[in-house]
């Protein structure tokens, strides 16, 4: 899911997702696949993009962009909508995350569908949806208006799945997002340099500081864990940087095809437990609050912090110019970074959409490069051309450009918690218990390819 409010928890390379590239070209118009007629009812060259003579009509939108800047695009966006097509009306609701979650499942169902909503792009919620043939497949609508130009393979893989909804990260578009999400390292500026550090250009160079800051006294990695998916946003970048980049796709998204007890597992598991017994984290990290951890970067407790671009600007607001972000570095210097990451709640056509090129059009606009100026200039990070929208300077310019790093040069990997309906229970108690030291790296393993292996079973 997305990390939309998770800290965003409610939440790619491109060379190496061609597979995925190739797949939506398969789906795209002109090839007359049944899904492409029947997703939409009517055949890809029916597709209208201008909607201006449509006819009157009022297009219900449901989204949970209810924040300062997140709230502030969405209604500049629907003005300009409205100003370009007067002819349509947007009729928008604007809920809570929590609360759509919950309202959309059961108006999928019913007779009061939106005609668009954000849709998390989970197994839980947009795979349940697409298996029920609730949502429309965009592949259409994603040949008519570009999309595969406008998108990188790393960002749609979030929302492709297969018809039946058992495949995640291959097959058909369900949904467009407008924002980037991306795991990495925050630092205090002033801390490095105290320490006469730099930031580190290659995986070792990071692994090297660590025990150099943790020599000098200081606390090397600030974390709190206590709500145990927060490990997670350290151990997704370790296993970056030991897992080849397919494999830890293939288990992100709960697909067949993979193994969490491979060699490669066992060496990230052993990294980051070798990480607390050098006593890297402060004192007491799995029963310190996620909050409470990104504070204590603020009040000068710790030189790094592994989280999600979500806490830029509230770390830039306590710490103005003394915060800085990096992507985790490349294991050699030169490759573009590989991390955990994804996109803001994706927006998708319901099956009940009145007229789906009407719907489809507006997610085209709201997805747009124009829209994506709208986004930076309200606070937020465009998934699309992100480097060009990043800011001149502050904590938020270094986010922008690691997003856009990894999108473009380097691997965005899965949040490890969405592969199957328990793994964020079952891997975030794993890694508790790993980082304690009260289960081993194989153990550790084997507990969540357990989780894995099940799920795989019977999803087959």
């Amino acid at each position: 899911m997305s990390r939309s409010v998770r800290p965003k928890r409610v939440a790619t390379g491109v060379a190496v997702l061609a597979t995925a590239a190739l797949a939506l070209a398969a789906c795209t118009p002109g090839s007359n696949t049944a899904s492409d007629q029947t997703s939409t009812g009517r055949s890809p060259s029916e597709v209208v993009t201008d909607i201006s003579k449509v006819g009157d009509q009022t297009l219900t939108v449901w989204d949970q962009e209810v924040r300062g800047g997140q709230n502030e695009q969405m209604e500049r966006l629907n003005a300009a909508f409205e100003e370009k097509y007067p002819n349509i009306t947007i009729k928008r609701v604007k809920q809570s995350t929590d609360d759509l979650n919950t309202t959309l499942r059961l108006a999928l169902t019913g007779n009061d569908a939106p005609d668009v909503t954000q849709a998390n792009n989970s197994r839980s919620q947009m795979g349940q949806y697409v298996a029920a043939g609730q949502l429309v497949s965009l592949d259409p609508y994603a040949e008519a208006y570009g999309w595969k130009d406008r998108f990188s393979p790393s960002v749609l893989q979030y929302t492709s799945f297969s018809p039946d909804g058992k495949t995640w990260g291959e097959g058909s578009v369900y949904g467009l997002p407008q924002v980037g999400e991306i795991v990495g390292v925050f630092y205090s500026k002033s801390k490095l340099a105290e320490l006469g550090l730099e930031v580190p250009q290659t995986w070792a160079d990071f692994e090297g500081q660590l025990q150099k800051i943790k020599d000098a006294g200081q606390t090397p990695l600030l974390l709190g864990n206590i709500e145990q998916w927060p490990a997670l946003h350290v151990f997704g970048p370790i296993q970056g940087a030991t897992v080849p980049a397919d494999q830890v796709r293939t288990l992100g998204f709960g697909n067949k095809g993979a193994s969490w007890t491979s060699p490669e597992n066992v060496k990230a598991a052993t990294t980051i437990q070798d990480w607390a017994k050098k006593g890297y984290f402060n004192e007491g990290f799995n029963g310190t609050d996620y909050d409470a951890a990104w504070k204590s970067l603020t009040e000068g407790k710790g030189v790094y912090l592994m989280g999600g671009s979500w806490l830029a600007a509230d770390l830039q607001a306590a710490m103005g110019d003394d915060v800085g972000f990096f992507a985790p570095p490349p294991v050699e210097a030169g490759q573009g970074p590989v991390t955990t990451g994804g996109t803001g709640i994706p927006f998708s056509v319901t099956s009940k959409a009145k007229d789906p090129d009407v719907a489809a059009a507006y997610v085209n606009f709201i997805t747009s490069d124009d829209a994506m100026k709208v986004l930076a200039e309200t606070g937020n990070m465009p998934v699309v051309n992100t480097a060009a929208h990043t800011p001149p300077s502050g904590v938020q310019a270094d986010v922008f450009q690691a997003y856009g790093d990894a999108t473009e040069k380097g691997q965005l990997l899965p949040y490890l918690d969405n592969a199957t309906p328990t793994m964020n229970t079952t891997i975030g108690q794993a890694l508790q218990s790993l980082m304690a030291g009260q289960s081993t790296p194989q153990q550790f393993t084997e507990t969540v390819e357990k989780d894995y292996a099940d799920f795989v079973a019977s999803n087959g």
